[in-house]
This record gives C-alpha cells, structure tokens and sequence, in this order.
C-alpha cells in the first residue's frame, strides 16, 4: 500500500510542494494539471481537455484516464463514468489501495464564492478569472459516497485559506480535515 495524494485545482494547492509527494507516495491529478507536474495519475472528464490530452500524446506515455478513451492513443476508461475528475481520481486511489488518501486543493465552494476558485482559470479550457464559482455540490455527492463506501479507507481533506468547511462529509467517520500548515509540516518530517 502506498499513501495516496489527489490533487484537484483548488488554489489552495498552490502551496504544496508537489516534487516532494511525488518520493512520498502516489500523486493522483486533474485535467491541466500535466502542463505543470506529471502525476502518476492523470484524469480528465471534460471532454475538450481530455481529447486534447490524448491527441498530445500525454496518455501514450502517462497512466491517464477519461470518460471517452481515444482508441490508440492510451487512455483509460474512469471507474464512475458521470462522476467528475477529482472524484474519479479518488476512486482510481482506492482501487490502487491507497492507505490513507488525501485531498489537496479540493476546495469546493470557495469561501471567496463570488470568485472561480481555479489554479487554471483564465487559460484553455477553463472559465475567465472574473467568471462565477462552479457549483460543487455534485463534487461533494460524489466524494460523498466514495468515501462513505469505503469505510474501511481513511480521507484526509487538507484544507487552505480558500477551502470551504463541508459539514456532510465531516459526518462520515473515516473523513477528517486538516490545516495545509499541518500538513506541509508532516510531509517534511514524518515521510
């Protein structure tokens, strides 16, 4: 079993330093994310972003996964094919029993709602900086019966100055949270 690290788009990842989780367990990525960082899991659900990903060649080399595999070109079908990328990553962590898993730069409905709360915004594929939040609700569902499936799973939400709190989740007794203060303190010391 490895540790496993999701990373989704939220701002509040721009503060982890992303090479080092690399040497301490498995990094699980979304959508853009490649042109910055090779995870070692790549997934992408819109169809726009993940057609250009594969015609880039990205998957041929790259563990990657989408919800319309382009025949010849590498990609993976997603395990919950209406589930969007940061969930599908989660899943693909579990199915690789990954113990336990964190999120990082999940941060949902940013406590800045009136901003779209998106390390990417502004570039391609992705809304305008000045465009309004995207609804997270379905997000939330999704993590939701993930994590309340697999009980036998330990999810950790690693949460930063724009994460938002997210009281159904916290319900379930193998999720916690933690400060991104916290956290970039333990994977220095204790990995």
């Amino acid at each position: 079993m490895s540790i496993g690290f999701i990373l989704g788009n939220g701002v509040s990842r721009l503060n982890i330093p992303l090479t080092t989780l690399q040497s301490k367990g498995k990094v699980y990525g979304c959508n853009a994310l490649y042109r910055d960082f090779t995870p070692h899991v790549l997934v992408a659900t819109d169809p726009n972003i993940a057609e250009h990903i594969q015609h880039s060649q990205y998957a041929l080399s790259n563990r990657f996964y989408t919800r319309k595999p382009i025949l010849g070109l590498g990609g993976l079908p997603v395990p919950h094919y209406r589930y969007s990328s940061g969930p599908n990553a989660v899943a693909i962590a579990v199915s690789d029993e990954c113990l336990p898993i964190y999120l990082i730069g999940f941060d949902m409905a940013s406590v800045q709602e009136e901003t779209f709360n998106n390390v990417y915004a502004g570039t391609e594929y992705y809304k305008p900086t000045n465009s309004t939040p995207t609804y997270s609700g379905n997000w939330e569902n999704q993590l939701y019966h993930i994590i309340e499936t697999n009980w036998n799973r330990g999810f950790i939400r690693v949460l930063g100055e724009t994460s938002s709190r997210n009281t159904r989740l916290d319900t379930l007794k193998n999720y916690s949270t933690m400060e991104i203060t916290k956290f970039l303190i333990m994977i220095n010391t204790q990995y």
